[in-house]
């Protein structure tokens, strides 16, 4: 159990605003971090530190019930001040002019409704004025059908309140946008590729609910049954979620926007707020405050107290174009918990243990297209992926290292390296050149379960080799430049007891003399020192109790382990087995190898007849699956 108390959050989150104080900026309203300013500049930088820092003050004094000894409020009452004066030096960027204000508007609205007692009705008239002015340039501007509709939703509905202007045709649109952004099981796509992460529990879970516990949303905005439409998506979606947590709190490795960190925690704390969610109180804290205290007690926070951008401590390489040095505080999402009083259960219920920690757990997730296995013994989470690549059946881009590969979990990382050169957790045709393709635009054909705790996936496909020359913001999806066709991918996962046996096919109408190998890439391995490899008729890599294997079962024969240095932040150097095949490239030959990470349970022997593969366990389980041909032989 973590041991932390509601009085641990608030001196966490005491000591985050306490450290901000020397980087405010004279007048208020920024809050100038230091680091490399992303693509919007200095200015939109400031208004993200003040914005995103704002939310933890808002968190920190609505929990209170307005009682603010520090002061918090009064300094972001100073800084709205001067952010929305035309005039002022630290004018803030009008929101109908850039961008990213549509972003940070949502934040400084959201804790204006929840502190409105404190600090709007204590504004001065003319402040209020200027703030309604500002923030009513969201109305009629276009919003990406992505999770920023709820950016727009929330600054009208508190503009709405205040008397100022918005629009309910805005409100009725981005409302239309979610409701498509709906999957099975309580699962969303943030856009419509095929894009599931953590947006998923922090943005597209997080408003819903709390646009309709904090605001006024009778009437004509919400239909009758939407609410509880959304709290039953939340419950379902939760019990996928809670599983994708490691013992050591540790959230899955996977997606864009990482350096967010415990933002994760986010939809659990909605639920907890909004009495939705379907977890118990002493479960929520648990996973909730186990995410939080991963990061804390790995460096997220710098001894000046920062949030620097990375993962457990700074590491440069996660930035993304739109991340500046006050990105990271939306990890401040993941502290929403303080708005509850202590006397909430969420507080004064035991600590329940986390999934992880009580059995072990495997399950199909249908809407990401993912196989999830979390095994007591490990302690940690793995998703073998299938339907999520950021991307759109028939897309040409690269693979995004972040959503296209087969597995992911809550010890790995993907190697930055990735992009040019993937490798962990990929299948891949290999040309003369030795590069690697992509297939990212695969087809998902199906993801189940079947008896005896057996769980199947997989997706096909035209791979690619892609010449990377694009520029574009890295908003997770792949990368465009010259494209060369190859042939025709099948991947296929079968899990159980945590041992995966991938499966995969090459088909093709003929071959090519430039495809020179088949390549399996295991599970990266992290450390602060080299990880200890062996290759031969496995491949292998250890880092401490956590292992890393490639057993072939049929076709592979080469083997050998890649050390990278400084490719991930979990340690300097990282270590990722892999098997190949010798020889022109075996069309239309099923493949296949064992992967472990861990420790897994006893591999299945094989039987191949045509694309019908069997499977037969020690204790006499068996099935029987196929590999079917991809309609359409190459690219065009």
């Amino acid at each position: 159990m973590t041991g932390w108390t509601r009085d641990d959050w608030v001196a966490l989150a005491r000591r985050m605003l306490t450290a901000l104080e020397p980087y405010r900026s004279p007048l208020g309203a920024r809050v100038d971090l230091p680091g490399p300013n992303s693509r919007n500049g200095a200015a939109s930088d400031g208004l993200e530190g003040f914005a995103r820092t704002f939310l933890l003050a808002g968190f920190l004094v609505a929990g209170n019930g307005g009682v603010d000894p520090d002061g918090w409020l009064e300094r972001y009452a100073v800084g709205l001040a001067a952010g929305t004066d035309p005039s002022s030096p630290e004018a803030w960027p009008r929101v109908d002019q850039l961008d990213q204000a549509k972003v940070e508007a949502a934040s400084i609205a959201l804790i204006l409704q929840l502190t409105r007692p404190w600090l709007w009705d204590r504004l001065a008239p003319g402040v209020r004025e200027r703030v309604v002015d500002w923030l009513s340039g969201v109305v009629g501007q276009p919003y990406p059908p992505i999770n920023w509709v709820w950016f727009r939703i929330v600054v009208e509905s508190f503009l709405r309140e205040v008397g100022g202007p918005w629009s309910a045709e805005d409100i009725e649109a981005d409302l239309a946008v979610h409701a498509g952004m709906r999957r099975r099981d309580g699962w969303l796509s943030d856009g419509p590729e095929r894009a599931y992460d953590h947006y998923v529990g922090w943005a597209l879970h997080l408003y819903p609910l709390l646009w309709t516990h904090l605001f006024d949303v009778t009437g004509p905005l919400v239909a009758p049954g939407v609410r509880a439409e959304w709290a039953a998506d939340l419950t379902r979606y939760l019990d996928d979620a809670v599983r994708l947590v490691g013992a050591d709190g540790a959230p899955l490795m996977q997606g864009r926007s990482l350096t967010y960190r415990f933002a994760a925690a986010a939809p659990f704390w909605v639920a907890a707020l909004t009495g939705t969610g379907g977890l118990e109180p002493g479960l929520i804290r648990r996973v909730t405050t186990s995410i939080a205290k991963y990061f804390v007690t790995n460096g997220a926070l710098g001894s000046d107290g920062i949030l620097s951008l990375g993962w457990q401590g700074e590491w440069p390489a996660i930035r993304q174009a739109y991340s500046g040095p006050g990105s990271p505080y939306w990890a401040c999402k993941g502290m929403l918990g303080l708005v509850l009083p202590a006397g909430h259960p969420v507080w004064t219920a035991p600590e329940r243990p986390l999934p992880v920690e009580v059995r072990d757990e495997e399950r199909a997730v249908t809407a990401p297209g993912w196989l999830l296995s979390a095994r007591r013994q490990d302690g940690f989470a793995v998703v073998l992926n299938h339907g999520t690549d950021h991307a759109l059946p028939g897309d040409h881009r690269s693979d995004s290292p972040l959503y296209a590969r087969i597995g992911y979990s809550t010890v790995t990382m993907p190697p930055s390296s990735g992009w040019a050169r993937p490798l962990d957790n990929t299948v891949s045709v290999i040309d003369a050149d030795g590069r690697a393709s992509h297939r990212a635009g695969f087809r998902t054909l199906y993801v189940e379960e079947r008896p005896g705790g057996i769980l199947l996936a997989a997706s096909s496909g035209p791979v690619r080799w892609v010449d990377i020359d694009d520029t574009s913001p890295d908003h997770g999806s792949g990368r465009s430049g010259p494209v060369t066709a190859g042939p025709v991918l099948t991947v296929a996962s079968v899990l159980r007891g945590g041992t995966e046996v991938r499966l995969c096919r090459v088909d093709a109408a003929e071959p090519d003399e430039r495809w020179r190998a088949v390549r399996l890439g295991g599970w990266p391995l992290s450390g602060g020192d080299k990880p200890l490899t062996a290759s031969g008729s496995a491949a292998r890599a250890s880092v401490g109790r956590l292992r890393s294997e490639l057993r072939p079962l049929r076709g592979f024969e080469r083997s050998g382990v890649a050390v990278e240095r400084d490719v991930t932040p979990l340690g300097r150097w990282t270590a990722t087995p892999w098997l190949a095949t010798k020889g022109p490239v075996p069309l239309g030959e099923v493949l296949a190898a064992v992967v472990v990470l861990g420790g897994g349970s006893p591999a299945a022997e094989l039987h191949v007849v045509s694309d019908q593969v069997q499977l037969f366990w020690p204790d006499s389980r068996r099935v029987t699956l196929s590999l079917p041909a991809f309609g359409g032989a190459q690219c065009p």
